[in-house]
């Protein structure tokens, strides 16, 4: 029961950190680059917004994935740790929407999610809610009003981008006060 309360709080951590920080700019691991290299060499023409368990589960893909994550035993910690890993990258974790995985196949596709953009999805959505939020009560305005808004968004936009490093920091602090290895 507690590997499952580890990998659901490491599931959580994670989807707030896309959700608040452009996923494209994240750093997972000390060896991201190494990760996405050979996971795309090994696996070039994976499908990755949307999963199908059968090409990470089933016994042919099994062969071909056991290979990959041994290379990063003694590399990544807790490389074949349990991690809960989302199907459809635009969606969050739901029963539906989730699959076990082992944390390397986890770090292998989520940095190719966050690089390629398929990440942005969650990001945007998220950020695009607390538009609507925020603009929720007022009325419709006259072009200038809208350039206004358009202003106002930009130097919203700066701000974030500025601010996006804290956040990844902060979460990366969360992370490691839950127990959980660099991410």
């Amino acid at each position: 029961m507690a590997w499952a309360m580890k990998a659901m709080q490491h599931a959580e951590v994670y989807y707030k950190l896309i959700s608040s920080v452009d996923p494209q700019f994240l750093k997972l691991t000390k060896v991201d680059d190494q990760i996405y290299s050979e996971f795309r060499e090994n696996f070039e023409k994976l499908k990755i917004d949307v999963l199908d368990p059968e090409e990470l589960k089933s016994e042919s893909a099994k062969e071909k994935w056991r290979p990959f994550c041994l290379k990063f035993d003694g590399i990544v910690e807790d490389f074949n740790y349990g991690t809960l890993l989302r199907l459809d990258c635009s969606q969050g974790y739901t029963e539906e929407n989730t699959i076990f995985a082992p944390r390397i196949q986890f770090f292998a596709i989520e940095i190719a999610r966050n690089r390629e953009g398929y990440n942005k999805a969650v990001y945007t959505s998220v950020h695009d809610e607390e538009e609507k939020e925020g603009n929720h009560g007022r009325e419709e305005g006259t072009d200038s009003g809208r350039a206004e808004e358009k202003g106002a968004n930009r130097e919203r936009e700066k701000a974030k981008t500025n601010k996006g490093e804290e956040k990844e920091q902060g979460a990366n602090k969360e992370i490691s006060r839950s127990g959980e290895t660099a991410m």
